[in-house]
């Protein structure tokens, strides 16, 4: 009896707590709710928040070298900020016109999905209580009602795709803009040419280009619907779910599926690294085989198809190796993921969707078994649909680290551009080339300035990898001064043609020059595009522009006349079409490009052994032609029968010293016969000491001395 008294109290204050809670229930399913929606907003958020990336030992190499992990971090967030201002500039463009049309596909499509559920109550209803009119009725509504779930399903994926093609293409003409730089002189020209030849950093950039940018964009245009479309449904379907079965347990529900996501996230790999590491790998492979392509001649004559064939054997299994680590381990993250989101998250919804079954909640009227079999079969529909949005938040995790590794890749050639444009390079030097006198001289900074003449004053020429040619070299050379280079190879000679050219930084002194739109290059080997004929001869040129420049095919025949290629027109035409560098002869190749010299008449030439394969006679009617229209020619050559064409001579020795002076032809020609007479002479020597040492032994074995 004192055990009952001692209970019938605190029956009493349960009941009376009871009453209260019964009383005050709305006002507390209201709280509970703006506390859900409130911790989901948060939850979505600290999902995508930048996190700090633990070091890890061995991170993952990606297209520099370096070790890098690739997280969802605040480096991550920087760098795609960086890439938004690219890809959306402004709210008034196109592709801020897009991205708020999907949005808003994304909430009409949450619309009419709470609508069907709703809707579903009813046929369920009717289903079960026999009423075959009223159901045959609302399944016409039904499909009615498919019209516009289908149209807005087709437009969410047209939409998501033309914002897909939009981010590309505004990532694509910024990274070519900066790429191909501008016209102007100065470190911001021509970075096509020193990403490859001054940096490291960028091995394959048409990877980058072409596939790296197109897959962010796929991902960047993906994320929002995969981000913002299941945090709304979260929202709303479990909004709908508590007017059902009480807030009450949806606290609980969301406690068990905070505490189970919380341990799928500890056991998340970096999806982000593996996909950075992954398109590194995969570039590594592809530069192996253009240099397969490259390369392919020398490689035949050396017989080295062996050991490229194991150097590109061990590139892919590197890349296949990674790759099936990385999916053996996104199978077992695929196990846990299901287990724990499709199946451990089922069973809590179950139990919260059978409590209107099991439990009648204070105040709630008496429902019939039909009403509670529509109302746990739509129940259980809402929380598939709220499970399902909490699975796509927690999979967009995966998806964003994804994010995170093309987003670096990205931002790592924006970056290497940005560097090059500003005349920063990182390149792998040579041993010694940072420390003492080379090391200051690398660390120096030059003048260029413009002006009609070429004028050198104490600069130092260095290769990319740091090499000093020369410590210092001055000359002057005026329009109308034919120079003709001269020296061993790897003195120096292409070196200063590349820093004429303005595609070498310069290292010290003071560099007075033309632009580089008064040069013209004409190596061993020129360079023919793809196109027709005419185009060979007038590149970089337009058929269009050439007309503008009043120039026809009458005067460019004249211009193929003095190398002796006009027949070639006659042959095949002007429009014809080929791969002019298979097609044409070495020599050919050569006259072509001094005919592409006589068309564009810039200021200066440089003839880099530009006439090595062309007779002597055409050599030197196109020498005297290219003097007739005033090019000043820069020339690099053995041939002494050039000499004629100069008036002076720029002398490399090879050991970091060099002579500029006038050129007398008489005079060098006389040096020339008598320095190839001392060197034929001293090539008798070994011979004639031979035979002094036999007439030794013969003297000798005659009992007789020789003196």
């Amino acid at each position: 009896m004192a055990i009952l008294s001692k209970c019938r109290p605190s029956r009493e204050r349960i009941a009376g707590l009871t009453r209260a809670y019964s009383a005050h229930r709305p006002l507390i399913q209201r709280g509970l709710m703006t506390g859900f929606v409130l911790h989901v907003l948060l939850a979505a958020y600290r999902g995508v928040a930048a996190r700090p990336s633990p070091r890890r030992r061995g991170g993952a190499k990606l297209s520099d070298g370096k070790a890098t992990r690739v997280a969802v971090d605040a480096a991550f967030y920087q760098r795609l900020r960086v890439i938004l201002r690219i890809v959306i500039p402004g709210i008034r463009t196109k592709e801020a016109l897009l991205l708020c049309m999907h949005s808003t596909l994304l909430v009409f499509r949450t619309a009419i999905s709470l609508y069907i559920n709703a809707y579903t109550i009813g046929l369920l209803r009717q289903l079960v209580r026999g009423q075959s009119f009223q159901f045959l009725l609302n399944i016409i509504r039904w499909l009615l009602v498919a019209v516009p779930a289908t149209w807005t399903n087709s437009w969410l994926s047209y939409v998501q795709n033309k914002l897909t093609i939009a981010y590309r293409t505004r990532l694509t003409n910024e990274v070519l803009k900066q790429y191909f730089g501008e016209e102007a002189e100065g470190p911001e020209g021509k970075c096509y040419y020193k990403l490859s030849s001054l940096d490291d950093r960028i091995k394959v950039p048409d990877q980058m280009i072409t596939y790296d940018i197109q897959r962010f964009s796929a991902h960047l245009a993906a994320i929002y619907a995969n981000l913002a479309k299941p945090t709304l449904d979260v929202i709303l379907y479990n909004y709908q779910l508590a007017q059902n079965v009480g807030a009450e347990g949806l606290v609980i529900l969301t406690v068990l599926i905070q505490t189970s996501s919380a341990l799928l996230r500890v056991l998340s790999p970096s999806f982000g690294t593996y996909t950075a590491q992954s398109a590194a790998l995969a570039g590594n492979l592809r530069h192996g085989h253009s240099r397969l392509v490259e390369f392919a001649e020398e490689i035949a004559f050396f017989g080295g198809q062996e050991t490229e064939r194991e150097l590109l054997e061990r590139e892919y299994i590197t890349l296949a190796r990674h790759e099936e680590e990385v999916m053996n381990k996104r199978w077992w993250y695929a196990c846990a993921e299901e287990g724990i989101i499709k199946w451990l998250w089922g069973s809590f919804g179950l139990v919260i969707c059978a409590i209107p079954v099991f439990f009648k909640f204070p105040g709630a009227a008496h429902v019939d078994l039909g009403s509670l079999y529509s109302g746990f079969v739509t129940n259980r529909r809402l929380l598939l649909s709220s499970s399902d949005a909490v699975g796509r938040v927690m999979y967009s995790y995966k998806d964003l680290a994804e994010l995170a590794g093309y987003t670096s890749r990205v931002f790592l050639i924006l970056d290497a551009l940005s560097d090059v444009r500003a005349g920063k390079f990182e390149k792998a030097l040579t041993n010694g080339a940072t420390t003492g006198e080379n090391g200051a001289i690398l660390r120096g900074r030059g003048q260029v300035f413009l002006s009609e003449d070429i004028q050198f004053e104490n600069v130092p020429i260095v290769t990319p990898n740091g090499d000093v040619l020369l410590q210092s070299l001055t000359f002057s050379v005026k329009p109308g001064e034919n120079l003709l280079i001269v020296g061993p190879n790897g003195s120096g000679k292409s070196s200063l043609f590349r820093i004429l050219g303005g595609l070498w930084p310069v290292y010290g002194g003071v560099v007075r020059k033309p632009p580089a739109s008064d040069f013209l290059l004409i190596p061993q080997r020129p360079y023919l595009s793809l196109g027709t004929f005419r185009d060979q001869v007038i590149y970089p040129h337009s058929e269009e522009q050439m007309r503008e420049r009043g120039v026809s095919d009458t005067d460019l025949l004249a211009v193929l006349a003095v190398v002796q290629m006009d027949g070639m027109v006659e042959r095949e035409g002007w429009d014809v079409t080929r791969e002019w560098r298979e097609t044409l002869s070495g020599g050919d190749q050569q006259k072509l490009a001094w005919a592409r010299l006589f068309y564009h008449r810039p200021k200066y030439a440089i003839l880099d052994e530009a006439t090595s394969l062309v007779p002597p006679d055409v050599e030197g009617r196109m020498m005297e032609h290219a003097t007739a229209l005033g090019i000043t020619l820069l020339t690099v050559s053995h041939r002494s029968s050039l000499w004629k064409y100069h008036s002076h001579i720029l002398q490399y020795d090879g050991q970091g010293g060099y002579i500029f002076t006038k050129l007398d032809v008489e005079k060098h020609l006389a040096l020339q016969e008598e320095k190839l007479d001392l060197e034929a002479k001293l090539m008798e020597v070994p011979k004639m000491k031979v035979r002094l040492a036999e007439l030794r032994l013969l003297v000798d074995a005659q009992g007789g001395n020789m003196p």
